[in-house]
């Protein structure tokens, strides 16, 4: 086992952008080319630094709060999605809005919006804090509650049997079942909707996929990624080392000692030109085998949203 250095290479596929995030990307991208600053945009566009980075570094302006924009500006709904208060408070200052938000996380919104409507007790089950989630939770705050775990499963207290369970979008699989069966072991009458994406789910059957070949999986995501921390925990619970990386520089040499075979992957939110510089450097290092795991080939595809005149080949994956 000494001195064994990488040799082999196997790249997830899918790995990288989703529809969701290429169309919350060219969205800005074309704003950017055809209108005049200021353009700002509420939250995170999508959740990676170094797009976001990219984005100020060309005059997008991120804000917290829609007390952060001056009236009759354009503001941009990142792709997580926005609770109605946040739409209210933007349409009261007349804002210029464009509602980049995920076409898979609105239908999580409309199923909120309609179970409240219909008198049921919501139960979301996510990552309290999250963009996605509060803006979820925004459509019935006092109808719904969230739910981050088993045991908190245990302490819910509704005694309505008309109970109705959504899911946020990027959340692990595994865990996520678990979740819901124990809901369900509670609630049995519960109407329920796994609302975890496409690309999430593929993601992750990719990683675990990686883990039964590759000594180590290099993720690469940044920390608020919720889809890319789920990725690096998915890959720990099927049995590999895995590290979490925002790019080549947290890199640590000691990560290859006696490593064979490197897997490689990429959060929801990541764009490719991340991963060049780890692959390039791995061929350096002495890989000469570059190898596909692919579980699903993706060909969805979003429209623009408010019919903005964007190349449809710009928002092929």
């Amino acid at each position: 086992m000494n001195n064994i250095r990488p040799h082999t290479l196997l790249l997830a596929e899918p790995r990288g952008f989703c529809a969701g995030v290429v169309r919350a990307i060219e969205v800005i991208n074309y704003l950017l080319e055809n209108e005049e600053p200021p353009i700002y945009s509420f939250h995170e566009i999508v959740h990676n630094k170094f797009i976001v980075d990219s984005f100020k570094k060309r005059g997008i302006i991120f804000v917290d709060s829609i007390d952060e924009v001056p009236e009759h500006s354009r503001i941009v709904f990142s792709a997580h999605g926005i609770s109605p208060t946040v739409m209210q408070e933007a349409e009261e200052k007349s804002l210029k809005i464009i509602d980049a938000t995920c076409p898979l996380v609105t239908k999580v919104h409309l199923e909120t919006k309609k179970a409240a409507k219909d008198g049921f007790d919501i139960l979301l089950v996510g990552h309290r804090g999250h963009d996605e989630v509060e803006g979820t939770l925004g459509e019935a705050p006092s109808k719904t509650t969230v739910i981050d775990s088993v045991d908190e499963v245990n302490e819910i207290t509704i005694n309505s049997e008309k109970v109705f369970v959504v899911t946020q979008t990027t959340l692990s699989v595994n865990d996520t079942n678990e979740i819901i069966d124990s809901i369900s072991e509670k609630f049995p009458k519960a109407e329920i909707r796994n609302d975890i994406c496409y690309a999430t789910t593929n993601r992750q059957s990719a990683v675990q996929e990686l883990a039964k070949k590759a000594d180590i999986i290099l993720v690469v995501g940044s920390p608020n990624s919720s889809n890319s921390v789920r990725l690096m925990e998915h890959a720990k619970s099927s049995g590999a080392v895995a590290y979490r990386i925002e790019g080549i520089d947290e890199i640590k040499e000691v990560w290859y000692k006696n490593v064979g075979t490197v897997g490689l992957t990429a959060g929801a939110s990541v764009p490719d030109e991340l991963l060049e510089p780890i692959i390039n450097d791995l061929i350096a290092r002495g890989v000469t085998k570059i190898d596909t795991i692919s579980v699903a080939q993706e060909t969805i595809e979003f429209k623009p949203p408010n019919n903005l005149p964007i190349p449809k080949r710009i928002l092929t994956q």
